[in-house]
């Protein structure tokens, strides 16, 4: 594949796209094997952004500031950490405070150091919610590549429907599959060379195939390793920490596959295959359901109050059944509510720095990822 020259002088940027359950990680913690290549766990920008507005004017060196040190205190309580690295907000925003101002630009000068420090000729961003904010993106680094991992999405809606990053139902997960994939398809629209779509069935059934094509795209060799992610130390470190990774230093299992039917009604595939059914015979998944369910306000709204109490629950479980996971996920939570908190006052009080005290946060208030 022919595809523009990249800016050397730092490593080249890629965004794994388009939702989080497609097989992400087993990718990430493979391609990370090679010394050329280099993915920390991410950041899930998206999450920070509903705040990013409170900011005020980022031209003003004092809001763009505190969003910087808010964003490398974000890195800092992630639930994985970046091995070996801690970064100074003042140095990070010296060194691009003349460049245009985002959120995306911070958390890409934190990617592209740490790669810098291993020395990776490739980073990659597995943040995969950011397809939405592709175009600016691209006008930050118009060098970037695109991973398009496509799974089937009554595969990925039944995993989605278990994980506490999205929601419990599987209509309403159905819906964000497909605004994700639509998202992707602009991407592949206007950048067609720069993106490289793959379905993650493919990968259980034939690793090698699929690895080595992954490789040759991103311009890394393939190295025999990849196919051992038993050798991974942080396939084993992550395994231990969430349920939603524990498989991921293990080899597939392709018998896997269609798992789904046995995680999902007849009714839920209908749903499912309703909304994504073009993109099933696109990327070549056979259909089940007549896909005629009917797709009303008052059943968006009936999934969103089961979602809503399921989600509930969930958190009380996983507090009782994995206290890691718990603290890990409630730390990053209260460190974005705690911002809210606090960029609200500032809002409210123009020119005055407010300080929150614990009372007055609501962690509940914001979600959490994976």
């Amino acid at each position: 594949m022919n595809l523009p020259p990249s800016d050397h002088r730092r490593p080249r940027p890629v965004m794994m796209i388009p939702l989080r359950r497609c097989g992400s990680h087993a990718l990430r913690l493979r391609l990370n094997m090679s010394p050329q290549f280099y993915s920390p766990y991410p950041l899930h920008i998206v999450d920070f952004l509903p705040l990013a507005p409170l900011y005020g004017d980022l031209r003003d060196d004092r809001a763009y500031f505190r969003m910087v040190t808010d964003i490398v205190g974000l890195q800092a309580v992630s639930m994985v950490k970046w091995p070996g690295i801690v970064f100074d907000p003042v140095e990070i925003f010296e060194a691009i405070r003349h460049q245009p101002r985002s959120a995306h630009r911070v958390v890409w000068e934190l990617l592209l150091r740490a790669g810098e420090r291993q020395h990776a000729g490739v980073v990659m961003d597995k943040s995969l919610d950011s397809v939405h904010y592709a175009d600016e993106l691209m006008t930050l680094y118009p060098d970037m590549l695109f991973v398009n991992v496509v799974r089937d999405p009554r595969a990925q809606v039944a995993s989605m429907n278990r994980a506490i990053i999205h929601d419990f139902d599987a209509l309403l997960n159905a819906g964000t599959w497909l605004a994700a994939h639509r998202a992707a398809d602009h991407v592949q629209q206007r950048w067609p060379a720069r993106v490289l779509t793959m379905r993650y069935e493919d990968f259980l059934s034939d690793q090698e195939a699929t690895l080595r094509r992954l490789c040759d795209f991103l311009g890394i060799a393939f190295l025999p390793q990849m196919l051992d992610v038993a050798g991974s130390q942080e396939a084993k470190q992550i395994a231990q920490l969430s349920a939603l990774w524990s498989s991921n230093c293990y080899a597939p299992i392709a018998a896997n596959v269609d798992k789904f039917k046995q995680q999902l009604s007849a009714h839920e595939i209908n749903v499912i295959e309703t909304l994504t059914g073009d993109y099933m015979d696109r990327y070549g998944y056979t259909r089940l359901s007549a896909g005629d369910a009917e797709l009303t306000p008052e059943a968006t709204a009936r999934a969103q109050q089961h979602s809503a109490a399921a989600r509930e629950r969930a958190w009380r479980d996983l507090e009782q059944q994995n206290f890691r996971d718990y603290a890990l996920r409630r730390c990053r939570a209260d460190y974005l509510a705690q911002l809210h908190a606090r960029l609200t006052a500032q809002a409210a009080q123009p020119g005055r720095d407010a300080i929150v005290t614990l009372d007055e946060l609501d962690p509940a208030a914001f979600e959490v990822s994976d």
